[in-house]
């Protein structure tokens, strides 16, 4: 079934908005504003039915695999992650602090296999456009610097 649309979330009578209690400043929070989150959700959500069991927001789970990338971390880091930074949750589109995993990490696999290549590509594309002509060095230096390990032995 199609997901909803992260627009039609409810605010918080008693707490303002996830947005209001975090500092714009911050580099997932200039991040989430920068990203064309409409554009995945266009894009995406024609691979849904009209039947079947509600999906995930199709932000919620780009967010997840940008965050997994950034922080290069696995399925079962990157959904901790978010379940303990506030951060991330804006990033994936919430507008309020949720308690416990944003999904079960093999949901991750089965939207990267439900996107295929050409949705991953797309997410890697966008997050290169977002860093303009700074993406396109022709010169990349690598330090392969090796540092000795300090390691003693007790017999």
């Amino acid at each position: 079934m199609k997901p909803t649309s992260s627009d039609t979330a409810q605010t918080s009578f008693l707490l303002p908005d996830l947005e209001k209690q975090l500092d714009p400043r911050s580099l997932l929070y200039r991040l989430a504003q920068a990203i064309d989150w409409k554009g995945f959700e266009k894009t995406f959500g024609s691979l849904y039915s009209t039947e079947g069991r509600p999906a995930l927001p199709i932000r919620r789970m780009v967010g997840l695999l940008m965050l997994k990338s950034l922080r290069n971390l696995s399925d079962e880091e990157v959904v901790e992650f978010w379940s303990e930074s506030a951060y991330a949750q804006y990033f994936c589109g919430e507008t309020e602090m949720r308690w416990g995993l944003p999904c079960d990490p093999s949901e991750l696999t089965h939207f990267r296999k439900r996107i295929g290549k050409d949705g991953a590509e797309r997410i890697l594309v966008s997050t290169i456009d977002l860093h303009g002509e700074k993406a396109k060095e022709k010169e990349v230096v690598v330090d392969t610097t090796v540092q000795e390990k300090n390691i003693t032995f007790s017999g």
